[in-house]
């Protein structure tokens, strides 16, 4: 597996992580999107990401209140990893009237369900916390210099708040290392909103959830749209997954399995294969799994790579949607 340096720091990941939001157990704020995944599932799950060779796993707080941190910690101990053999990260969700010392107080919390493994990279999970940017950036940087976090992230920050963040805790000597955006074939509004560009500028790593659009670059919920009403998640309310929306991508849809064809390769394989190469090594994904096989599907994703005029022809497909 491809291994990238995070950012400006020292952690190399590969260029396919494991997101987990699924891990949520039904609960919590986000956690509700999704049914209870048995233990034993997870360990699936978690298995073949690693066995494909995906080092590193991304949480949340808000993923199930701390559950999706704890069945992750649970499942790597039950295959026998120990800390250091993996990376972690998580995030921190401002909650209405949550400020930046709330960063500071919930650290233990976030260590204790996701003991015995460290806090590889530390993020603020949305960009309107009760304080300041730079408040928010300085109590990061606290917990970096304190042991707590390796490095510091954040999610969902556009280009002006990903500069402060940056500034702020480039004063302190420390590096924003990545900041994770909602980023697929299907949405690229980073790259002309300024957010992919100053990324790039600033060494910092785009991750990028959600890659697969809610599954939408599979092409499934094309071939049988009734599907999206039976599927768990905010599917059946989104526009992208209405006729007019499924017509609009379809374009798209079939040239992703011509491709893929000529791979011996999934739809949904490619669409992942052109995010983490047309940018060259600014940006890595996220896909989640809840099945063993799903997991399996995306490690295979660093099986093959695309030839630059399979990636320029996506790139033409897909330019409508940034």
């Amino acid at each position: 597996m491809e291994r990238r340096r995070l950012g400006r720091s020292e952690l190399e990941i590969s260029s396919v992580g494991l997101g987990c939001w699924q891990f949520s157990e039904g609960f919590g704020l986000a956690g509700g999107f999704w049914e209870a995944l048995p233990s034993e599932t997870v360990q699936e799950i978690v298995d073949a990401s690693l066995r494909g060779g995906i080092n590193w796993f991304d949480t949340a707080e808000a993923y199930g209140n701390g559950r999706s941190e704890k069945a992750l910690a649970a499942a790597l101990t039950r295959l026998g990893k120990k800390p250091g053999d993996v990376a972690v990260a998580t995030k921190w969700f401002p909650y209405p009237f949550r400020g930046a010392s709330s960063i500071r107080n919930t650290i233990d919390e976030r260590l204790a369900c996701l003991s015995p493994f460290p806090i590889d990279l530390h993020q603020i999970h949305q960009p309107f916390a009760f304080t300041t940017v730079a408040a928010q950036a300085h109590a990061m940087a606290d917990l970096v210099q304190a042991g707590k976090i390796r490095t510091v992230g954040v999610s969902n920050f556009s280009e002006k708040r990903m500069r402060a963040a940056h500034a702020a805790l480039a004063a302190r000597g420390i590096p924003l290392v990545s900041n994770q955006m909602q980023y697929s074939l299907l949405d690229r509004r980073i790259e002309s909103n300024g957010v992919l560009a100053a990324a790039k500028e600033l060494g910092i790593t785009i991750i990028a959830y959600s890659p697969l659009a809610q599954g939408l670059l599979s092409g499934k919920f094309h071939d049988d749209p009734t599907l999206i009403q039976k599927s768990v998640g905010p599917r059946k309310y989104l526009p992208s997954f209405r006729a007019k929306g499924l017509a609009r991508s379809r374009p798209l849809i079939d040239e992703l399995r011509k491709i893929a064809a000529a791979h011996g390769v999934t739809a949904s394989q490619v669409a992942l294969n052109w995010l983490i190469h047309f940018h060259g090594d600014t940006v890595v994904v996220i896909p989640g799994a809840t099945k063993r096989r799903h997991a399996e599907e995306n490690v295979g994703t660093m099986g093959f790579k695309l030839s630059q005029q399979e990636l320029n022809r996506i790139d033409e497909l897909s330019r409508p949607f940034r």
